[in-house]
């Protein structure tokens, strides 16, 4: 089974989904999420012909709470069952060639949000956070539909505030295409529990300093739901090609 987390802006990823029961995150043990554009549930469904759980908004540390609960879908999606996990975010993009409106997979991460679900755990290695493998099903995939799929690095931070034209020009020299405020938290927790990982950033605004332009949550929803269908038909082709295998 495929755990699916769908980030700011991308619950119309659900409508493609056929619906088999619904789990409200309390139910789950998980506080509600409080955040636009989150709505805070686990749905249980098919797509492309694989069993999946998406989980329909995320926490973030930015609502005040801790790394370890931040991450518990995780772990709870994984209790169900789930072996392997896709992660979605909108992100903020510095990258001049990768401009608003399309997606970036990620091919690694920068974790700025000085904090880990492991504290007081093992070391694990995060040489490949993100699995080779199927970021090359992913690849092949888009280049055969024609869908625009960059790759590149993510950098995680705290939020819940945007950034300064000044960190954006920092983290762009650390390396960075995209800056978000969740995803690196998640991936470290499904790798501590051995699962694969692919993860992508809908790139929803151009990062601070770039343009001119202010940065608001409302336009990242808009170009959000606006770039979903890319994604919902990446997903289906690539989990429906794989509809023969164990779900």
């Amino acid at each position: 089974m495929i755990g699916i987390v769908l980030g700011s802006g991308l619950g119309t990823l659900a409508e493609a989904v056929v619906v088999e029961r619904e789990v409200s995150f309390p139910d789950a043990g998980l506080p509600d999420s409080s955040v636009l554009g989150h709505e805070g549930k686990f749905v249980f469904g098919k797509l492309g012909g694989r069993s999946i759980v998406l989980m329909k908004g995320r926490l973030h540390l930015y609502e005040g709470y801790d790394p370890r609960l931040v991450t518990a879908g995780v772990r709870w999606m994984v209790a169900q069952g789930v072996t392997k996990i896709i992660l979605t975010n909108a992100a903020g993009t510095l990258n001049r060639e990768f401009i608003p409106g399309t997606w970036m997979m990620l091919s690694d991460h920068l974790n700025l949000t000085g904090t880990s679900p492991l504290q007081g755990a093992d070391f694990i290695d995060l040489s490949v956070a993100y699995d080779a493998d199927w970021r090359s099903e992913f690849r092949a995939a888009a280049v055969s539909s024609g869908m625009v799929l960059h790759e590149g690095v993510y950098a995680g931070l705290r939020g819940p505030q945007y950034e300064t034209p000044a960190e954006i020009r920092m983290l762009a020299t650390l390396g960075a295409d995209a800056v978000g405020m969740s995803t690196v938290l998640e991936t470290i927790q499904a790798r501590s529990l051995k699962i694969p990982v692919v993860a992508f950033s809908c790139l929803t605004n151009w990062a601070a300093g770039i343009t001119q332009a202010q940065l608001d949550h409302r336009e990242v929803l808009e170009t959000g739901k606006q770039a979903a269908q890319a994604m919902i038909c990446l997903l289906a082709q690539v989990l429906g090609e794989r509809s023969g295998a164990r779900n």
